[in-house]
C-alpha cells in the first residue's frame, strides 16, 4: 500500500514538473506575441500591405516592398536549397556509410552550427564581391546556404525511419537501388521531408545578418534579382534603430507580420505531421 502511494505521489510530481516545464517554455513566446500585438497591431492597415516606404518627413507608407522581397528571396532559397538538401539527405541515408558520407555529414553539422552572419560573409565573398553589387540573388543564395544542411539532416533522419522491408520488397521485384530510393523510400518519407522543408523555410525567413551583406535592402519596390531588395527582417532592423516614431511604430508591425509568417509555416509543419500520424 505504501509503495503504491509512493508511486502515485512520484507520478503526480513528475507530471506536474512536466507541465510546469512546458508552461515555462511557452511563456516567453506568449509574452513576445502579446507585446508585438500591443505595439504593432495598431500600425497594421491596408496601406501597410499595399504601399512601400515613403520619404522622410512623410507619414504613412508600408512594407509591401519588404513583404514581396522576403517572399522572393525565401522562394529563391527554396528553389536552390531544397533539391540539393533532399538529394544530400537521401545520399546520407541510403549510401552514406563510408568515409564520404561521414565527411558530408560532418560538413552539414558544421554549417548548421555556423553563425548566420558568417554565412552572409561567405555569400558576400563569392557573389557580391565578384559581381560588384548587392543583389536579391546573393541574398537568396545566402539563405539557401543556411537552408541546405537543415533540409539534408532532416531528410536523412526521415529516410532512415523507412522500414528496410520496403526496400527489400522493391529490390525483390527488380527495382534498381537508385529507383527504390527515389520512388519508394522518398515517397514513403515524403511527409517528414516536407515538414523539414517547412521548418527550414521558417528558419531562413527571419534571418537578418546574411541579408545585410548580400541583399542590403531597398526603400523602393523592386522585383529585379540583380539589384538590392528589401526584406522584412532588414526593414524591421532599419526602422527599429531609426530616430522617428513612425518608423518605430511600423517596425513593431513588421515584426508582428514576420513572426506570424513564421508561425504559419510552423503550423503547416504540424498539420503535415498530424496528417502523417493519422495515416499511420
Amino acid at each position: 500500500m505504501a509503495t503504491r502511494l509512493t508511486r502515485r505521489v512520484v507520478g503526480a510530481a513528475m507530471t506536474g514538473a512536466t507541465y510546469s516545464a512546458a508552461l515555462l517554455a511557452i511563456l516567453p513566446l506568449a509574452a513576445i506575441l502579446v507585446m508585438l500585438v500591443m505595439k504593432g497591431a495598431g500600425a497594421l492597415d491596408w496601406d501597410f500591405f499595399t504601399r512601400s516606404s515613403v520619404p522622410l518627413g512623410e507619414t504613412g507608407g508600408g512594407f509591401a516592398h519588404a513583404i514581396v522581397g522576403t517572399l522572393m528571396m525565401v522562394g529563391l532559397a527554396c528553389l536552390i536549397g531544397i533539391p540539393i538538401g533532399i538529394g544530400i539527405g537521401i545520399f546520407l541515408a541510403e549510401f552514406g556509410g563510408g568515409a564520404l558520407g561521414t565527411l558530408v555529414r560532418f560538413v552539414a553539422d558544421v554549417f548548421n552550427g555556423t553563425p548566420s552572419i558568417v554565412l552572409g560573409i561567405f555569400a558576400w565573398t563569392w557573389l557580391v564581391k565578384p559581381m560588384g553589387r548587392f543583389s536579391a540573388l546573393a541574398g537568396g543564395f545566402a539563405l539557401a546556404v543556411i537552408l541546405v544542411p537543415i533540409v539534408a539532416r532532416t531528410t536523412e533522419e526521415m529516410v532512415r525511419l523507412v522500414p528496410n522491408s520496403l526496400r527489400e520488397a522493391a529490390l525483390a521485384l527488380g527495382y534498381p537501388r537508385w529507383r527504390t530510393s527515389l520512388q519508394i523510400v522518398t515517397r514513403t518519407a515524403g511527409t517528414g521531408i516536407v515538414t523539414g522543408c517547412l521548418v527550414a523555410m521558417s528558419r531562413v525567413a527571419g534571418e537578418t545578418a546574411p541579408l545585410l551583406f548580400t541583399a542590403l535592402g531597398n526603400q523602393f519596390f523592386s522585383t529585379r534579382l540583380l539589384e538590392p531588395m528589401a526584406a522584412l527582417p532588414l526593414q524591421v532592423y532599419t526602422y527599429a534603430i531609426g530616430p522617428y516614431d513612425e518608423w518605430n511604430r511600423q517596425a513593431w508591425a513588421g515584426a508582428l507580420v514576420l513572426i506570424l509568417l513564421v508561425l504559419v509555416l510552423g503550423l503547416g509543419a504540424r498539420l503535415v505531421t498530424r496528417g502523417r500520424q493519422r495515416q499511420a
